[in-house]
């Protein structure tokens, strides 16, 4: 009851909601972005959702485009702004994913949709991830988040599609905003991004 209709209406309620309490805060962020990014200040890509479906997840821009003296990208670390530091520090680049939970392609908590080139890696218990709508923050987030293993977030998520549950979902919620709130587990300056899945 909860899984396949109570959280899909609770999603996309306090979803519409969240953009409009934070509206002001949405768009004092993306002209900040605008501005350290060349006009560009939101960054989109293509990501699994439930049962594999490929959406385009939306996030504020946290690192710019610049590139070296072969066209080739900077490293993440070199190119991630000022104030891309601080909106990923202060987990402000999630917001827009709310207009993901809006459209249906995420639910607030979920395990957090990951790239599309992992899809060919997962065996069939990591591939269990997909059987729910991915998520904002989740189980893995406020339990590790970026300091734990691969293997672990994997069975953290796991873990999730087998005892969802409203109960659930409000301590992962609280457990999150705690979080925000102390910038527990976010990325370290230096190491913009995590160790990527190579499938071992």
């Amino acid at each position: 009851m909860y899984k396949h209709f109570i959280k899909p209406f609770f999603d996309s309620l306090s979803a519409a909601i969240g953009l409009v309490l934070l509206s002001p805060l949405f768009i004092l962020v993306t002209i900040f972005l605008a501005f350290a990014n060349d006009g560009k200040p939101f960054f989109f890509q293509l990501r699994p959702g439930k049962n594999g479906k490929i959406f385009k997840i939306v996030k504020f821009k946290t690192m710019n485009d610049k590139k070296d003296a072969n066209g080739k990208l900077l490293p993440d670390a070199e190119r991630l702004t000022k104030i891309g530091a601080f909106v990923r520090r202060t987990s402000l680049d999630e917001i827009p994913q709310l207009i993901n939970v809006v459209k249906g392609d995420m639910s607030i908590i979920g395990p957090r949709p990951l790239l599309t080139h992992y899809l060919h890696l997962y065996n069939d218990f990591q591939n269990r991830r997909h059987e729910v709508k991915p998520g904002i923050t989740g189980w893995a987030q406020v339990n590790g988040r970026n300091a734990i293993s691969w293997d672990q977030k994997f069975a953290y998520d796991v873990w999730y599609v087998d005892n969802i549950s409203f109960t659930l979902d409000v301590k992962i919620l609280l457990r999150t905003i705690i979080k925000v709130i102390k910038s527990d587990g976010i990325n370290a300056a230096d190491a913009a991004t995590i160790e990527p899945f190579d499938g071992n």
